[in-house]
């Protein structure tokens, strides 16, 4: 049995990678793929109290389980179940429940730090670096932080300010080298995804 392939998706945070990495899904959504958040392998931190878990730096590499990440992308390339991790944003920690992901022909791995790790970036076939300029992304952030994770706007800005443009710059947009690919204006760029589309396309009927 063919050894499943694994795409990366990266980006800023903003920069569209999810949006991305969902449209590619959602043309295969009847085929054998599935989609994987390093979102959802933020560190558990169930042992630390709210007050300590609040000044977690979600933009610093540290922030996420990658061994976890990393022993479930190995299991999946295996042709074995995994167990994924969920992630509760309003208690910062990891949430009790789980989801079950069965092996697929393709795996795509979104999020901000996944090339980052050489370890991440040596289990993937592609490699695909979303771009797109940082006033944009700091719109995209705050309206999302706001709506989905109970934010308000003032809280956004000072995080963005303190601590979320200087992990970019230091840990998120350097990884840009790594990339197979680049695409500007992520899930606006149509071209880009109908290329990567494609390219999954072909893949899928070599295995």
């Amino acid at each position: 049995m063919a050894v499943p392939i694994i795409i990366g998706v990266a980006g800023g945070t903003g920069s569209g990678k999810t949006t991305v990495a969902r449209e590619i899904y959602r043309q295969f959504e009847d085929m054998s793929v599935v989609m994987i958040e390093q979102d959802a392998y933020y560190k558990d931190q169930s042992d630390l109290t709210f007050e300590e878990r609040i000044k977690t730096n979600y933009d610093h590499p540290l922030a996420f389980d990658n061994d976890l990440l990393i022993e479930h992308l190995e299991r999946l390339r295996r042709r074995e179940s995994i167990e994924k991790p969920t992630y509760d944003y309003k208690l910062h920690t990891r949430a009790e429940e789980t989801v079950r992901i069965d092996p697929k022909d393709v795996i795509i791995l979104e999020g901000i730090l996944i090339l980052e790790d050489e370890r991440l970036r040596d289990l993937m076939d592609i490699k695909v670096f979303v771009d797109t300029d940082a006033d944009v992304r700091i719109i995209r952030r705050m309206l999302r932080d706001i709506a989905e994770r109970g934010r308000t706007m003032e809280s956004v800005v000072e995080q963005y300010l303190t601590v979320v443009r200087p992990m970019h710059m230091q840990f998120i947009e350097p990884t840009k080298r790594y990339a197979d690919i680049i695409v500007p204006e992520g899930g606006q760029n149509r071209v880009a995804i109908d290329l990567l589309t494609t390219k999954i396309n072909t893949v899928l009927k070599s295995l």
